[in-house]
């Protein structure tokens, strides 16, 4: 929803009006403006920029009158779905739910990301008369010093002729499953956010697959209807393997019950067909998250051992591929004890999963034109799109996966999507620009990132597809090593994040210590000036933006190169944006040069 209507507007008003009247306040540029008489359509370029612009435009008078602005939403599509923002930061779920089930059956309700201190959410009904009954009910609606602000939004499946119901998963709809939980950090205060869809994935023997099914599909449906899960198998894949992987989607209740009864369903078919081998429980996770299940020495994996009375072993890193990402835990113990030891390894994944959405969901629109999941952050699923891997698991993007799926496009697609818009149409004119990046890692953490044989660093190079060096040690005591990264800017983008995350979750930082490294750039000696902006302005900007420290040494002598560095001090996703910001100026500075050579004029500002 990036497109506002704005009416009651004067017959004087110009579009220039209307663009200086969001410069004046601040808000996002309009990508397009269609004015028409006593009217405007207004586009952005994603939900966020639409949402900021309701919110500080209600109400405002342009030239003398009081204008009109909402979504822009045919009267065709405007019926299930509706948005409700200004809600509380504090405001629990409980009581959001409880509200919202006054007007209706709520199918739905998503909670969107914005800048705001405020909440927003997406509410779908199940019909369009309770939609506009809570429209109606809800606008205006005073929560303490908070007035909710309600619109239709568009509701794609809506149609003329009569609705059929929309399928839910699992038969419940979304407002009951599971008891809330308090949502990652980066979330809205004390708003509660409903747990992201993290399926609990098992590998079961081939040869159970049958019995789980049971006969026309009832054993299967029966575990669905009792668990309240929505759970696939992916038997016709990868025809032969000896192991089959299943998918369970619910809340951790639903996924644990599921576990049971199909766990059940194996033993007891062992029993009947006298199978002598022991059924261990084998959970997938992505490797991405393996590490903070495993903890410190191992601390975090041996005390749910210890606590349930289970031997739980993990494959080895040496076994992921750039197309299977996923590595299997193996619980063995007693029936009782493996389901107990499910609900402790899937809680460590979920949390881990969770702060990574988190981490992401603050920053969603750093780099346009290129995909933040394919660094693993967010961590549910395999990197590569499209293709099965070697289990032949279909990848299959969700919207419950995907945090960035209401965003620009070139973020909806999933795990190492090609890079859309401005960029790849780039990428299409001319071969992407190498940069070469320092990037300065604790001593203790070289040997984790080299990984045995060099392994980990190998395949890290080949997941980035950017080239991964170590320098030697400068000195016996030095805290630090260098590490040259060389790649275009989305493989460096990919490899240093992986970096970040390999150590914080091998524990080099502590969990609650934010991972902060020192980067160095080079760039030319003429734009150092430039970086460094009149009176140490365009720096001091720099930083405040970035949240990053930024440095330009000034008695630097320039090297062979006639280049300089540039020091950058930050979190991953501080540093990410100041590098984009200084090669923006860099490049600016050349073009400037190459105008000033071909004879054209160019800004006195490009000087030292």
């Amino acid at each position: 929803m990036n497109k506002l209507y704005v009416g009651n507007l004067s017959p004087s008003v110009t579009v220039e009006d209307l663009k200086e009247l969001f410069e004046k306040r601040k808000l996002p540029v309009a990508e397009q403006v269609f004015l028409k008489s006593g009217y405007a359509f207004v586009d952005f370029s994603d939900q966020n920029s639409a949402i900021q612009v309701l919110d500080a435009l209600d109400g405002e008078t342009v030239h003398g009158q009081v204008i009109v602005i909402d979504y822009s939403v045919p009267k065709n599509l405007r019926s299930r779905k509706i948005q409700i923002r200004n809600i509380p930061p504090h405001l629990q779920w409980e009581v959001l739910d409880g509200l919202l089930a006054q007007y209706g059956t709520v199918e739905n309700v998503e909670q969107v990301n914005t800048d705001t201190e405020t909440a927003v959410v997406n509410v779908t009904y199940s019909t369009k008369e309770e939609a506009k009954e809570a429209i109606e009910k809800l606008s205006e609606h005073q929560f303490e010093d908070y007035c909710f602000k309600v619109s239709y939004i568009m509701d794609l499946d809506a149609a003329p002729a009569a609705q059929t119901p929309r399928s839910r998963r699992g038969g419940r709809s979304s407002r009951d499953q599971g008891t809330p939980q308090p949502g990652p950090s980066g979330c809205y205060g004390g708003l509660r956010s409903r747990p992201q869809d993290f399926p609990l994935r098992m590998l079961v023997p081939t040869q159970f697959v049958g019995a789980i099914i049971g006969k026309e599909g009832l054993t299967i449906k029966n575990v669905t209807k009792q668990t309240q899960s929505k759970v696939d198998i992916h038997r016709k894949e990868n025809a032969g393997a000896a192991e089959k992987p299943i998918s369970i989607h619910s809340t951790p209740e639903g996924c644990s019950a599921a576990c049971r009864m199909i766990l059940e369903i194996m033993h007891k078919e062992a029993n009947e067909t006298k199978t002598t081998e022991d059924i261990p429980l084998k959970i997938l996770a992505h490797n991405c998250l393996v590490g903070r299940l495993i903890g410190k020495e191992g601390r975090n994996l041996k005390k749910i051992e210890e606590d349930t009375g289970t031997r739980i072993t993990i494959s080895s890193f040496l076994d992921i591929t750039i197309c299977n990402q996923e590595r299997t835990i193996v619980v063995k113990g007693s029936l009782d004890n493996c389901c107990r030891a499910e609900k402790e390894v899937t809680k460590k994944l979920r949390e881990a999963y969770e702060n990574d959405v988190a981490a992401n969901n603050q920053h969603p629109h750093l780099m346009p034109g290129m995909n933040l999941n394919t660094l693993g952050f967010l961590s549910g699923m395999p990197m590569l799109p499209a293709a099965t891997g070697p289990r032949g698991v279909p990848h299959m993007p969700t919207a419950g996966y995907n945090p960035f799926f209401s965003h620009h496009s070139h973020l909806s697609t999933m795990y190492g999507g090609p890079p859309g818009g401005a960029v790849s149409h780039q990428h299409s004119q001319q071969a992407p620009e190498q940069e070469v990046v320092y990037l300065f890692i604790p001593t203790q953490a070289v040997g984790a990132l080299i990984g045995k044989k060099g392994q980990h660093i190998k395949q890290l190079a080949h997941i980035a597809a950017a080239s991964i060096k170590i320098a030697p040690a400068e000195g016996p005591d030095m805290p630090t090593r260098k590490v040259i990264i060389t790649g275009t800017a989305e493989a460096q983008f990919k490899a240093q994040g992986q970096i970040y995350r390999k150590l914080k979750e091998d524990n080099f930082f502590s969990p609650k210590e934010e991972v902060k490294l020192e980067t160095h750039i080079k760039v030319p000696s003429s734009a150092a000036g430039r970086v460094i902006g009149k009176g140490g302005k365009t720096v001091t900007e720099l930083q405040n933006l970035t949240s990053a420290e930024v440095i330009v040494p000034r008695d630097q002598t320039p090297d062979e190169n006639d280049e300089v560095f540039v020091k950058i001090s930050g979190h991953f996703f501080a540093s990410q944006t100041a590098q984009r910001k200084i090669r923006e100026i860099v490049q600016q500075v050349r073009q400037q040069e190459q105008k000033h050579q071909s004879g054209g004029t160019v800004s006195p500002h490009h000087a030292k």
